[in-house]
């Protein structure tokens, strides 16, 4: 029996310019990332970076949402290609890596992305759920195609380098965190601060300018729509644990009165 390549339609989606609208999930549990996966997001990022995700929580969530037609990404803890070479393994294709400050670091994630000679991914073959245990014949040679590198920009350094970034070949979007940046420019916790905004939307011009798809993520409808504006595709706008904590406050809120 031979397998198709799963198609990464997420990657097509930017690649159109389709606007997407994204939610974290950090509750790190399968059954609620299906019941995430019924509503109407077009992506789901599962965080490893803040939420407490592991290689079998994340794994669990891929199979829960497989079934679905809303996308599905991964946001690692850090750059470490071993851990990059088994999220790739257990068959996620579109990769959020953050804290992505220069040109050089961006180069390294793209190799720890792909197979040599241009790149340094180990090959796992029958081990790996993404080649359905070597049953997709041509995983090796159709796989550079649809796996997708997005790199997060949250600090003056990667904004100072951002053009740089943006031109590394391999690179196929760049995504904007306010919070670190509303941090990192001295307004902790305003990531809607006059400034941030500033900031965030120079950001996204420059990102058009070189041609990558911007994201951003917000949750302020007015500013997401300004963010639109400037050329953003795809947003973050929720998290499913502050959609969870915000319906239960509010429940309670209404019996309360």
């Amino acid at each position: 029996m031979s397998l198709t390549m799963p198609i990464n339609t997420f990657k097509q989606a930017l690649l159109a310019g389709d606007l997407q609208l994204g939610a974290f999930l950090g509750l790190a549990d399968a059954y609620s990332a299906e019941l995430m996966a019924n509503t109407a997001f077009d992506w789901l990022l599962i965080d490893a970076e803040h939420g407490p995700n592991d290689l079998r929580s994340i794994l669990a969530q891929l199979q829960a949402l497989a079934a679905y037609p809303v996308k599905s990404a991964v946001r690692p803890p850090d750059h470490n290609a071993t851990t990059i070479k088994r999220l790739l393994d257990i068959g996620v294709q579109t990769l959020l890596l953050p804290m992505v400050e220069s040109a050089e670091q961006a180069r390294q994630l793209v190799r720890a992305m792909h197979y040599p000679p241009v790149g340094v991914r180990g090959v796992g073959g029958g081990l790996a759920r993404a080649t359905h245990w070597s049953r997709v014949s041509n995983y090796a040679d159709a796989v550079a195609e649809q796996l997708c590198l997005l790199v997060q920009i949250e600090t003056p350094a990667g904004l100072q380098e951002l053009e740089a970034i943006c031109n590394v070949d391999g690179v196929d979007g760049v995504f904007l965190g306010p919070a670190d940046l509303a941090a990192a420019l001295g307004y902790f916790g305003q990531p809607g601060h006059p400034e941030v905004s500033r900031v965030v939307e120079q950001a996204l011009s420059r990102i058009r300018a070189a041609g990558k798809p911007a994201g951003v993520y917000c949750a302020d409808p007015v500013m997401a729509a300004r963010y639109r504006e400037l050329g953003a595709s795809f947003f973050l706008i929720a998290a499913d644990t502050i959609l969870l904590r915000t319906a239960a406050d509010a429940q309670v809120a209404r019996f309360r009165s």
